[in-house]
């Protein structure tokens, strides 16, 4: 822990601060540790809150309640914290209504000094309270030291508060410090600075780098700040935009000696305003670099960041949305096209639920796209599907789902290209996996410094080496997608992939529900993947284990009451002849029998069918899966993909939905 003194440095200068800010310097302010697990206590020598575990073996659970904030501008929670040991640290957003916390921020990672995190908080329509969370094990401590919400964006910063979450990087000889002088400011006020100085370089072109917060939320607008600069034809000042996988952009550059005449020195101090159209729709930390060519080279002053959510030009064209290219095909092929040339046509199908053919993967009873079918499979086949154009110089995390059908080979049946305006085009993507029969998940990170479209391409060479193909659920997000996978996990979400997400077996029941990965161990039942991505996990019950009649209860995390409906909404998969049957409760404590929410009994399909369930219960309570086993041992049952979600479920003739009143009573059952 760093002593105090050092302590005092972080925050000396007290700005106008909202609800939910506090010192710890004599009380805890509104926050209170939530009774049900470890406390919190407040170190009066240090100044700063902690909480930590000395003596159990299992992990532990620390909860800090924050007070209800109606904050519905645009603010910044920063917080100074530090972690030592095997700890976790989350910072969570609780809204009534919703029966889980929205996770803003998360670490894992110790540290022998105090930390600066900052969250940017975005435009709230409703009140909402801070949560912070710890997971703790042995010999493990969490503290803070501070926690200050502002009304502004967390990338701006006049440094009147030390640095404002940005940090140096990679040079501990030549580093941005902190300046301050009687006039610096544009308004005469005076305050402090950050320069950078060539009289520290050891090596040619020494580089400093000043690093802003990382952006948390999806954010466009106008970047401004000011700048003061001496000898600049001996160095190099620029700013640039790097994400989460470290890859730069470059925003800005200081203008070349022949075209500043804005030159400072002691006497004439010129600040120079500069206005950057800044569109950062995925995490992007902002990077002021200088580079010096010798020690003689001057030095840069920077001041007064600051962000509007206008663009500087008013000709800037807005933030492209890549959800227009997203497309599950239940409404038709919404924006995507085909060639009238004569090549075979991709055609929209959909398969009513059977023991023989797989559905779609949105539902199970959907729609999806097919090529290659029997009815038009000929040598030299190809079907394009072109997507909606792309403007270059963005990220893209394209996801979709596909499938092979057929007897025939499969090699390299379904390829992505990207076609370029000026008539070239780029294989990005090639279907190598051969297994058949299941939805498979394709994902891939997409970037180009040209304007570009997404086209999917079927071929068939000739009528032996190719079978059908499906295509479903196209997804277009920004950024790349090892840094959307890392993104902190949902609570309110689990797809099996790491473990339980919290479900518990019933030890009063007489089965229990089983991680698999793959098909099941009985012939003819049971799921041959999973739903996610068609080779991940999911949960299941072995019928070959049990006897006729036994069950298996998983029940999930107490679940917070709300006035409000609720959705649940999973997927299913019940194929076998002596298929069981699967039910869903609602478990109160309060009542002898659990509420049934929904229920399917006998073979469904091959296919993994949604379920949607719209339910409202305004007490604490928990979900229980309940699957019990069938006569034979052809009665393997499986759930995948189950989302909790704030709102009645969105109907669609091919959900499930069941609706419960908050009194426990059925208004609404469809079978």
């Amino acid at each position: 822990m760093l002593p105090f003194y050092i302590l005092s440095f972080i925050a000396t200068v007290e700005a106008e601060l909202l609800l939910g800010s506090c010192s710890f310097d004599q009380s805890t302010c509104s926050y209170t540790s939530d009774p049900a697990f470890l406390s919190w206590n407040l170190d009066p020598i240090g100044h700063f809150i902690t909480v930590d575990m000395q003596t159990q073996e299992t992990l532990g659970k620390a909860v800090l309640l924050g007070p209800d904030v109606d904050q519905q501008d645009w603010s910044c929670f920063r917080m100074v914290y530090q972690i030592t040991g095997n700890a976790s640290l989350q910072v969570q957003k609780r809204t009534d209504g919703d029966s889980f916390d929205h996770v803003l921020w998360i670490t894992q990672s110790p540290s022998e000094s105090w930390l600066i995190a900052s969250i940017d908080l975005q435009n709230a329509t409703e009140p909402f309270q801070v949560i912070i969370e710890s997971q703790l094990r042995k010999g493990s401590s969490v503290s803070i030291f501070e926690i200050k919400i502002s009304d502004k964006y967390c990338i701006e910063c006049d440094f009147e508060e030390p640095q404002c979450g940005y940090r140096n990087e990679n040079n501990k000889y030549l580093t941005w410090l902190m300046g301050k002088a009687e006039d610096t400011t544009p308004d005469d006020k005076t305050g402090w600075y950050m320069y950078v100085d060539s009289t520290d370089t050891k090596s040619f072109q020494d580089v400093a780098k000043l690093v802003s917060p990382m952006t948390t939320v999806p954010m466009s607008g106008c970047l401004s700040f000011i700048y003061q600069q001496h000898h600049s034809g001996d160095h190099l000042f620029s700013l640039f935009s790097r994400d989460q996988a470290g890859q730069y952009q470059e925003l800005w550059r200081a203008d070349l000696p022949e075209n500043n005449h804005l030159d400072w020195n002691p006497e004439a101090r010129v600040w120079i305003p500069v206005q950057v159209d800044l569109k950062a729709p995925y995490p992007i930390e902002l990077v002021f670099e200088v580079a010096f060519n010798s020690p003689h080279g001057g030095f840069v002053v920077l001041d007064d960041i600051t962000f509007s959510p206008d663009f500087c030009n008013a000709d800037t064209e807005p933030t492209f949305d890549p959800s227009v290219a997203n497309c599950n095909f239940e409404s038709g092929f919404c924006q995507y096209t085909q060639t009238l040339t004569g090549d075979p046509l991709w055609r929209k199908v959909s398969i009513r639920p059977n023991i023989y053919s797989v559905g779609d993967h949105t539902t199970g009873a959907g729609s999806f796209l097919l090529a290659n079918s029997r009815l038009n499979l000929q040598s030299g086949y190809v079907s394009r599907l072109f997507g909606p154009p792309l403007p270059r110089n963005q990220k893209y995390c394209l996801k979709f789902f596909y499938f092979l059908r057929g007897i025939r080979g499969a090699d390299q049946v379904l390829a992505v290209y990207l076609y370029y305006i000026d008539g070239t085009k780029e294989k990005i993507w090639t279907q190598n996996e051969k297994i058949r029969n299941i939805w498979i998940e394709a994902e891939l990170s997409i970037q180009s410094q040209k304007n570009a479209q997404m086209v999917f391409i079927s071929t068939c060479k000739n009528v032996w080496s190719c079978g059908s193909v499906g295509l479903d659920d196209i997804k277009v997000s920004s950024g790349d997608c090892l840094a959307l996978a890392s993104s902190p996990s949902i609570p309110s979400q689990c797809n099996f992939e790491a473990g339980f997400c919290g479900y518990s077996q019933d030890k009063a029941d007489t089965g229990d529900w089983i991680l698999a990965r793959g098909p099941t161990p009985t012939s003819y039942t049971g799921p041959r993947g999973d739903h996610t991505t068609g080779v991940g996990h999911y949960l299941h019950i072995e019928a070959s284990l049990m006897l006729p009649g036994n069950k298996a209860r998983l029940l999930s995390s107490s679940l917070r009451g709300s006035r409000e409906p609720q959705c649940l909404q999973f997927y299913y998969h019940m194929y076998g002849s002596g298929t069981g049957q699967l039910s869903v409760y609602l478990h109160t404590g309060q009542d002898n029998e659990d509420k049934l929410l929904w229920h399917r009994y006998g073979e469904q399909g091959v296919s993994w069918f949604r379920a949607s369930i719209t339910y409202q219960y305004d007490q604490q309570h928990q979900i229980v899966f309940e699957a019990m086993r069938g006569a034979s041992v052809r009665s393997d049952i499986a759930i995948d993909d189950v989302v909790f979600e704030r709102g009645p479920c969105r109907e669609s003739v091919d959900d499930n939905i069941s609706l419960l009143s908050p009194s426990g009573n059925d208004i609404n059952d469809i079978q």
